[in-house]
């Protein structure tokens, strides 16, 4: 079965996508990524989805445009994936998984009470005439999980051949939350939410009227600065990165606003080359405390906060014991990996199969994730069952254009 992937994560500035190709042999399902790119959101959906985003209020109609706002863009980026897929010549996708864009995260003293994506399903499945599966996380949430992180479908699937040979390794997501999935010998995998990556620099840096950058781009800015101590430990104090995993988190917590109103508890002004050097440096130490409280080896890194080498020269010296490099050197491109998770988990959905990991998210048991939109004049396939939880995922060679 091949399988669309499409998420916006919690950066929100466009939608990654990734077609894969699925097949069983025994307990071992053979992943090809057959196509992966990326589709920046326009600036006025942007702009929109900015200014309805914690802690800024917003009402029923704003949400209600943004839902179909976001499942339009959502759609042309499916028509251009398929259309680019078509003319490499491999066939047909049977299925789309849209994460779509998660607006609001619902965590009260620790418990996921409710998560909302928006980008309405069938406006995909309207342009595409394939069946959609979305709203991934909400049975992980009211089976009594966090419903984040969800990648750790496929991270356990891919470490397994290193657990095997007895090594206790990480895969580590830097987006503008940072999120780990930890599997070592002989014990179950964990995963949560370790706190802010890219979304508090991000957010001081597109605020800043000095600078007309959206984010730190290359980390100029951080090497230009100089980390603040006292600033740091203001923000080392969050409680939450003393609560216990699972646990998860988003821009409800770590928005601009979070920022100011450490800098106000400092008791002086930062200018922005040190502001955003002392947030690549708490990145880091939240990373290196906890990668250090399970006494991982090796760790493979994703996401955005890759291409930002203040941000990995930090981490690294942050943890000195621990070998660092990209989730490429287990045949994952970084960009697109959670693109390829969610295009796994609608693989799952329609196979009958469940995609959470209870031990990484705290719910009650395995769940079949997601609801499915039919295909327009009921085309497409519908979910079968009976399928076979896959052991370990073995990724044949990427087929480039």
């Amino acid at each position: 079965m091949k399988v669309l992937g499409m998420i916006s994560g919690t950066s929100h500035d466009g939608i990654d996508v990734a077609v894969c190709d699925f097949r069983v042999d025994g307990e071992t399902l053979v992943g090809r990524v057959e196509h992966a790119g990326s589709t920046a959101y326009s600036p006025q959906l942007r702009a929109a989805l900015v200014a309805a985003l914690p802690p800024s209020p917003t009402s029923a109609d704003a949400l209600t445009r943004l839902d179909t706002l976001i499942g339009r863009e959502f759609a042309a980026a499916a028509v251009a994936a398929l259309h680019e897929h078509q003319a490499l010549g491999l066939g047909p996708v049977d299925a789309v998984c849209s994460h779509g864009q998660t607006v609001f995260h619902w965590v009260e003293g620790g418990t996921a009470e409710g998560t909302l994506q928006l980008g309405q399903p069938g406006w995909i499945a309207e342009a595409v005439g394939l069946p959609i599966v979305s709203d991934v996380r909400t049975a992980d949430v009211v089976a009594g999980g966090q419903g984040a992180p969800l990648v750790p479908v496929l991270d356990t699937l891919v470490l397994e051949p290193l657990v095997a040979q007895g090594r206790t390794v990480a895969a580590l997501n830097l987006g503008g939350i940072s999120n780990v999935t930890v599997c070592a010998p002989g014990a179950d995998p964990v995963a949560w939410d370790i706190g802010t990556a890219n979304a508090l620099i991000d957010a001081v840096v597109a605020a800043d009227p000095s600078t007309p950058l959206a984010y730190d781009r290359d980390g100029s800015i951080a090497r230009s600065g100089t980390v603040v101590p006292g600033l740091l430990e203001v923000l080392l104090d969050e409680p939450y990165y003393r609560a216990p995993a699972p646990k998860s988190t988003g821009k409800e917590l770590f928005h601009a606003a979070y920022v100011d109103d450490a800098v106000a508890r400092h008791g002086s002004a930062v200018a922005l080359p040190d502001l955003v050097a002392t947030l690549v440096e708490l990145a880091a130490r939240t990373v290196a405390d906890a990668l250090a409280d399970h006494e991982v080896d090796e760790v493979f890194l994703s996401g955005g906060g890759v291409r930002n080498p203040a941000l990995v020269d930090a981490l690294a010296a942050a943890a000195p014991g621990v070998r660092f490099s990209t989730i490429a050197d287990l045949g994952l491109d970084p960009d697109a990996k959670e693109a390829v998770a969610f295009a796994l988990i609608g693989w799952a959905t329609m196979h009958g199969i469940a995609g959470n990991v209870p031990t990484c998210t705290g719910a009650s048991g395995p769940r079949v994730l997601g609801r499915v939109t039919p295909a327009p004049a009921g085309g497409g396939a519908l979910p079968v069952s009976g399928g076979v939880t896959p052991r370990r995922l073995v990724l044949e060679d990427v087929v480039r254009p």
